[in-house]
């Protein structure tokens, strides 16, 4: 049987991906092993990872997990791209991403700089600056995985 690839894009197998992260067996060791795995806690719908890994005090837990739930509930995670990580010290890092997704209004795209920080001796999300929507050129690869072309795949939904 082929293993399960991970949600994240990584092409490894989830369960020694992001899934030991999400069945919280061990931490991520970096802020774009965090990102990847709360990616992939949307995509799973597993809002009480998400909950876990951001910074405390930035929201009430219980508002953030119902507000959560609702937009999982209407969202389908269809791929994700990594655009840079970096580090400012041992205990402060960034990563660029862009995730796409399709609601019922169609399709769209989260393109952020996200904020991360080692707390108590784990990463934790602190938050992020929505960036401008990517162009996806027509014969780039498709942001989906599938192997095709963006325009023989996702790009004649767009």
């Amino acid at each position: 049987m082929t293993p399960l690839l991970c949600d994240c894009g990584s092409q490894k197998a989830y369960a020694i991906c992001c899934g030991p992260y999400l069945e919280g067996k061990i931490s991520a060791p970096d802020p774009e092993s965090l990102m990847r795995s709360r990616y992939t806690a949307f995509c799973r719908m597993d809002a009480d990872y998400l909950v876990a890994t951001i910074a405390s005090g930035k929201t009430d837990p219980e508002k953030l997990r119902r507000e959560l739930k609702q937009t999982m509930a209407a969202t389908r995670w269809l791929g994700l791209k990594v655009l840079g990580s970096s580090m400012d010290g041992p205990d402060r890092g960034q990563v660029e991403f862009v995730a796409f997704y399709r609601q019922v209004d169609g399709m769209g795209q989260l393109h952020e700089l996200s904020n991360f920080v080692k707390a108590e001796g784990r990463w934790v999300y602190v938050d992020g600056r929505i960036l401008p929507a990517l162009k996806l050129a027509r014969n780039e690869a498709c942001f989906c995985g599938s192997g095709k072309k963006y325009k023989k795949c996702h790009g004649r939904e767009g």
